[in-house]
């Protein structure tokens, strides 16, 4: 593997307090050194003047639909397009048809990455066989076969006993049971948040009660057990304040993460009736945003992840009761981050990098990523600050195109992504931009 000299960027690592501009240095597929010296002759250099470098971004919540719906995405499309928003890992959820829940299913999402060589892929496994939510699944050997975590998500572990049980076993292994908090009989059938705009428009509506009476059990369970909770997409005013309860009480491994559709968008979206607003937990009420945002701002809610859950065009093309749930986040994450939480100042560069990249990489237990720390391995983004564009989801790398941020003007986003010391995205630049480019890029 080449050796790379990284110079002139803002280097910005949270996992050791750097924010300063200075050089970082790879060689064989690991960090070498961050300033201070490296290789006197780097077989390439590149100047990151007015960039900012980072440890490679970590999306803990992405579906990649393969194996059974290759149509909406699949692994090699899915890490494409993690690659294109500046993600260099990614955890993917279980909801695949069959389910990811025997240790053949978790090994063949590994294998199928390492034969994609894009971002990093690693497998969160389900927590009951089926996910069905009747009978724990063999967590020792989804262990062994490569999972990071547990989750049944797109279905809570609605059975209280189970979910007991499931931090308990999770815990010998050291995983998160990662949570879709819902409770399942409040919001059968339902399509948006219940309220106010649920009433006008005629929709069944999905309380947030349903999410805040599950976000309670579990901690409460967590508390006694001493598992690993991890509460996924978090959306509501009172689950906000319930996480930031028990992080009061000392209760240290709960951990709760935001999308940014949840504190950006609100259920009055709903009123045009477009199905790229239709997602599970739902959009919800401006308190409930406000919410969220102030989460993010205190650190009661320490990471940021996107719920990426591509469909066909024509699945959402059907009438927004029988539509499916969910929307596209990989390409849009950084941007959209930019734009509701630095631009107005919730979140400073480093604080916003750390929800990226350390936190999530604790929450799966991955020592060496996340961290520019020498030795860990050579996972980076160049993080272009400043450049103005258009959001158009036709140009993404996702093979789906459901993403309620289409025709959106906003600024930032990945420049060049690094993975394990090879440079396996560059952002397409215009011909006389990339001519210039490559007195600088070596």
């Amino acid at each position: 593997m080449s050796t790379i000299q990284i110079t002139r960027g803002r280097v910005i690592d949270p996992s050791r307090q750097i924010d300063e501009i200075t050089d970082v240095w790879l060689a064989h597929g690991r960090i070498l050194a961050v300033g201070g010296e490296g290789y006197d002759d780097p077989e390439r250099v590149i100047d990151a003047s007015g960039l900012i470098v980072c440890p490679g971004l970590i999306d803990v919540h992405v579906h990649l639909r393969e194996p059974g719906n290759e149509e909406d995405e699949s692994i090699d499309t899915g890490a494409a397009a993690a690659l294109a928003g500046g993600i260099t890992t990614v955890a993917c959820m279980p909801n695949t048809i069959p389910p990811i829940d025997t240790r053949d299913a978790v090994e063949f999402i590994v294998l199928q990455a390492k034969r994609a060589r894009k971002a990093n892929v690693y497998p969160v496994a389900c927590v009951s066989k089926g996910r069905r939510g009747e009978q724990l699944a063999e967590l020792g050997q989804l262990v062994d076969g490569g999972a990071v975590a547990f989750s049944d998500d797109g279905a809570p572990v609605a059975n209280a006993a189970l979910m007991r049980q499931a931090l308990r076993y999770a815990r010998m292994f050291d995983r998160a049971i990662m949570q879709h908090c819902q409770v399942p009989e409040l919001t059968t059938g339902g399509v948006m948040h219940e309220g106010l705009w649920s009433a006008r428009l005629g929709l069944k509506g999905m309380p947030a009660a349903a999410e805040d009476i599950m976000v309670a059990r579990d901690i409460r369970l967590a508390e006694i057990t001493g598992g690993r909770l991890h509460i996924q997409h978090i959306s509501t005013a009172r689950s906000v304040e319930l996480v930031r309860e028990a992080r009061r009480r000392g209760i240290a491994d709960v951990t709760a993460e935001a999308c940014p559709h949840h504190f950006t968008l609100t259920d009055q979206c709903l009123e045009s009736f477009d199905t790229h607003y239709k997602m599970n937990p739902p959009l919800r009420e401006p308190g409930d945003v406000e919410a969220v945002i102030e989460g993010l701002r205190d650190g009661t809610i320490s990471i940021l992840a996107t719920d990426h859950a591509p469909h066909a065009p024509e699945k959402k093309a059907r009438e927004i009761d029988h539509a499916p749930f969910g929307i596209i986040g990989l390409e849009t994450l950084l941007p959209i981050c930019i734009k509701a939480l630095l631009e107005p100042g919730h979140l400073s560069w480093p604080e916003l990098i750390a929800k990226l990249t350390v936190e999530p990489a604790r929450l799966l237990n991955l020592p060496n990523k996340g961290t520019l720390r020498p030795g860990a391995d050579a996972d980076l983004t160049l993080i272009d600050p400043l450049t103005p564009w258009t959001i158009d989801a036709n140009t993404f790398a996702s093979r789906s195109r459901n993403c309620p941020f289409h025709g959106w003007s906003v600024r930032g986003r990945a420049h060049t992504v690094i993975v394990a010391g090879e440079v396996r995205y560059q952002l397409p630049q215009p011909p006389a931009a990339a001519a210039l480019a490559q007195t600088t890029v070596q």
